[in-house]
């Protein structure tokens, strides 16, 4: 057995690779080895787990076998983690210069003295980039990092700084600056790469003389002008666009006369020139709808504002944006061209006059007599597979029929399965008062604000970081009325996928696993000296519908 094998595991090392797993990371070993062929490569084929995250056991049994194992945390949307590598201070300075002074910003001291910037992964579609600027490089989609405590083959520590920690402060949205700079690099052609396997890195942008183009005669012409337009409105340069057209011209069937290219390209200009466009309301609503911090070319970016004329009338809709008695912006930090949305819009919390009470619920196992629910409440019930949300969902709306009114989402269960499910039910199907219906994705969009909502269940197959914007988009629609939302849970875990993300809006959060259940969280205690936090119950499920208790709630 090699040396590895001999360690004992490190506790601490460990102890934090489950951590961050709990927090929705997803997590993998790296070799610690100096040597040039293994230096930070993964000890397992990593690939499967940019999709989905291993279970606690997996995590286990990695540091017992490679017990000096590094912690490596997929980057990209499996862990909705985008990560900024710099390796010099003179890349570290260039990156700074492009972050505002407000932002709290998870950072990894590395062995070497370079820094590891973490921010949350964008919507958009960002791969791994070595050398976005000299001595910076981006762990983004189909990459990896190391995270502390890992001790690599030197001895050497990787460290969070002042103590932010990506398990303890979620790391903030990636400053427009920033996002402008890798798009600009990707589209000018900079070397990008991607973690393909096992850590290889490979250049993932082919020259586009490689790319086999078949343009037939007939529609040559309307083709190569297509491209062009579309170019030309996407912000390429003229002598940039017009070299491609070049290039594809020699592809076509028979080859395009490049004397008509210029024609083309003038076109696609005078095109373009000719739209009619209202600028300052264009801008009014991109701002209207964009929030946090940003500059105005990202503006004019994403309108394809090109020309000079156009540039200078968008800077005069800025102008008039930010000032007079009621701005729409304000101006950010000392970057010129720096701006945020000001958002005047708050409701007063009117204490005085507010009434009403909990909420007359019924649960299965009596949660009632445990915890309270309010209106606007959310809760949660995380479950594996098989251990009996839809039971629990169907139970709650059985219990409460006859006094609230109830809307079932299914996500799952068609027609025919849903009688069969009801069936199992001491009561006739023409009994139940619930307003069942399917449906499997944006539930806010159809959430009623003053009733029971139910959701069977809330699907989330990649991108987990996201599940608690899911759930503040359904409490935001609320009003008197809750949401019970199940979501699914791996084997061994306390909270469901996405890990503590989906515990931040729930007021009530469950965890079962087939034959128990526990109270993860609760806000609102039915009795002030009884702390319902941590209660565990075991039960049986019978007929898949009927829960018979096995003993009482008690601490785990």
């Amino acid at each position: 057995m090699g040396e590895q094998q001999k360690m004992a595991p490190s506790n601490n090392v460990l102890n934090q690779a489950l951590q961050y797993h709990k927090s929705g990371f997803s997590v993998i070993p790296v070799n610690p080895s100096q040597q040039q062929d293994k230096r930070k490569k993964p000890f397992v084929k990593w690939i499967p787990f940019q999709k989905r995250q291993p279970d606690p056991g997996e995590i286990r049994q990695w540091w017992a076998k490679w017990p000096s194992a590094m912690v490596g945390i997929v980057t990209g949307k499996g862990s909705g983690l985008l990560v900024i590598d710099c390796d010099t201070p003179e890349g570290e300075q260039a990156i700074e210069e492009l972050l505002p002074d407000s932002l709290n910003i998870p950072t990894v001291r590395t062995p070497r003295g370079g820094k590891h910037l973490y921010f949350r992964m964008p919507d958009e579609n960002i791969r791994d980039i070595v050398g976005l600027l000299p001595g910076v490089d981006v762990r983004a989609e189909g990459g990896y990092i190391i995270a502390p405590p890992s001790v690599n083959g030197e001895g050497k520590r990787y460290q969070w700084t002042d103590g932010l920690s990506i398990d303890e402060v979620t790391p903030p949205q990636a400053p427009s600056a920033l996002i402008a700079l890798i798009k600009d690099f990707a589209f000018k052609g900079g070397k990008g790469g991607c973690n393909v396997g096992d850590g290889d890195i490979t250049n993932h942008y082919k020259p586009l003389q490689d790319i086999t183009y078949s343009f037939k005669e007939g529609r040559r012409d309307e083709t190569l002008f297509h491209i062009a337009n579309c170019l030309f409105k996407g912000g390429c340069e003229e002598p940039l666009t017009s070299k491609v057209l070049s290039m594809l011209a020699l592809q076509c069937e028979p080859p395009f006369p490049e004397k008509e290219i210029a024609a083309k390209i003038q076109s696609a200009m005078q095109r373009s020139r000719r739209r009619d466009r209202n600028l300052a309301e264009e801008i009014k609503n991109w701002v209207a709808i964009t929030s946090g911090y940003f500059f105005i070319t990202d503006c004019f970016k994403s309108l394809h504002i090109i020309t000079s004329a156009e540039v200078n009338a968008g800077r005069v809709a800025f102008h008039r944006l930010h000032t007079g008695k009621n701005p729409l912006i304000e101006r950010h930090g000392d970057k010129d061209g720096c701006y945020r949305r000001v958002d005047g819009l708050c409701e007063d919390i009117d204490f005085l006059n507010v009434s009403g009470n909990a909420l007359d619920i019924r649960f299965p196992f009596e949660l009632e007599t445990h915890v309270k629910i309010l209106p606007k409440n959310i809760i949660v019930i995380a479950g594996e597979q098989n251990a009996g949300k839809t039971a629990f969902m169907l139970n709650v709306a059985e219990m409460n029929m006859n006094k609230h009114e109830v809307v079932y989402l299914s996500s799952e269960m068609g027609a025919l399965e849903l009688q069969d499910r009801l069936n199992q039910f001491d009561r006739s199907l023409e009994s139940w008062k619930v307003n069942f219906k399917e449906r499997s994705s944006n539930f806010a969009d159809v959430i009623r604000p003053n009733v029971i909502n139910i959701i069977d269940f809330l699907e989330i197959h990649d991108e987990f970081f996201k599940v608690g914007q899911h759930i503040k988009d359904i409490f935001d629609k609320l009003d008197k009325g809750i949401a019970i939302i199940a979501i699914q849970k791996n084997k061994g875990n306390e909270y469901g996928l996405g890990g503590g993300r989906s515990l931040e809006k729930a007021r009530l959060y469950l965890s079962m696993e087939p034959g128990k259940i526990k109270i993860v969280k609760a806000k609102n205690w039915t009795n002030s000296a009884n702390n319902p936090n941590g209660l565990e119950l075991t039960f049986k499920l019978i007929k898949g519908c009927h829960f018979a208790e096995e003993g009482r709630w008690k601490k785990g």
